[in-house]
Order: C-alpha cells, then sequence, then structure tokens
C-alpha cells in the first residue's frame, strides 16, 4: 500500500493543473511497475505510465550488436528515442496525441505505438532503471523531469522477485539464478550508484 506521504506528494505534482513528468527510478525487481500503478489508481484518469522499457532493443539487433547476453543494461536501449518521447511529452499540443511504445515481457520484445497519451493528461508517470545516469544520451532524461522517486528495497528481497519473474517468464530456476547474478546484479550496482540524485527515496511500507 502507498501511504499518505507519498499520495500527498503526487496531489502537489497535480495541483497545478498543468502537465507534470514524474520520473520513478531503481533497480530491477524494486517494485518500480507496482509503484507507478499504484500512484496511477490514485491519480485516476489524470495521469498515464509510459514505461522506460519500451526502449527495449530488438531481440534481433542485440543479437546483432552482441549484446543479448546483457539485456537491460544502458546500452541496449534506445536511450536517444526515449529522450525525444520525454522531449514531446513535455510540449505536447492541446491537438496532438502522443504514442509510446511499451515492452512485453511474455514476447521480451517492444511494441510501438502502444500507448496513446492523451493533451490533457496532466501527470505522465515514466518509470525505469536509468533515469538518474549522468553519462550518454541518459544524462538528458532528469532535467526533463518535474521529480524522480528512486524506489528502495532489501537486495534479498529484490533477488528473489528477479529470480520468480524470470522463472515464471520461462528460464529455470538455475538459469534464472545465473542470469540474477550475471546480468541483473551488475545492471543493479550501477543503478544503486545514482540513487543521491532522487529528489525523494520511496519504501514500501
Amino acid at each position: 500500500m502507498i501511504s499518505t506521504v507519498y499520495r500527498n506528494r503526487l496531489d502537489g505534482l497535480l495541483a497545478g493543473g498543468t502537465r507534470k513528468l514524474l520520473g520513478i527510478a531503481g533497480p530491477p525487481g524494486s517494485g518500480k511497475s507496482t509503484l507507478a500503478q499504484g500512484l496511477l489508481e490514485h491519480a485516476g484518469a489524470r495521469a498515464c505510465i509510459v514505461p522506460m522499457d519500451g526502449f527495449h532493443l530488438a531481440n534481433a539487433e542485440l543479437a546483432r550488436l552482441g549484446r543479448a547476453a546483457r539485456k537491460g543494461a544502458e546500452d541496449t536501449f534506445d536511450s536517444a528515442g526515449y529522450v525525444c518521447l520525454l522531449e514531446r511529452l513535455r510540449r505536447q499540443q492541446g491537438d496532438e496525441v502522443i504514442y509510446a511504445p511499451a515492452f512485453h515481457r511474455d514476447i521480451e520484445e517492444a511494441i510501438a505505438g502502444e500507448i496513446a497519451v492523451a493533451p490533457h493528461t496532466q501527470l505522465v508517470i515514466t518509470e525505469g532503471n536509468y533515469l538518474l545516469l549522468q553519462r550518454g544520451h541518459w544524462s538528458r532524461v532528469q532535467p526533463l523531469l518535474d521529480e524522480v522517486w528512486y524506489v528502495d528495497v532489501a537486495p534479498v528481497l529484490r533477488r528473489q522477485r528477479l529470480v520468480a519473474r524470470h522463472v515464471r517468464h520461462g528460464r529455470t530456476p538455475a538459469q534464472a539464478e545465473a542470469w540474477v547474478h550475471g546480468s541483473d546484479e551488475p545492471n543493479a550496482e550501477l543503478i544503486a550508484s545514482t540513487r543521491s540524485r532522487a529528489q525523494l527515496i520511496f519504501r514500501w511500507d
């Protein structure tokens, strides 16, 4: 459950009636998507979610680049494309619908144009790993967001969630453990180093 403190903070973002962009950052398995959904339920029709994961490079492109075994690392996303979308969302015109891609774990691919952002949407919630990273195109993300919240969670619980997630999507327990320790954990360490740049640290009650 999201506490009153965080709901009040969200209400403050919505109070002005103008477009705001809220970033939800954190390592894999920290509960970013769950938090974003909870905030959306509180905000209702005033908000929508546009995840960073829609900018995963396609599996065929990752294979061509030799990065398939590192899917989820900072260089396995179209970071420049994500920045361009945020820029469009900041200056969306009153007669314009902006379409964003969505990532599907069941097929491990993104689908273009699945998320429609209406011009009257007051709050766009965008969640992802690298919103606070200060290198490459990622360094252009935070200045485009009104606030970034970092989701903090105990590392043991986070790793358990990740293993369970990978098993649900087709890996054996052994394969899931290997992926978490070989791929997810190096990414998590990098993401944790960006924690101090967030305006708010979110902890699950």
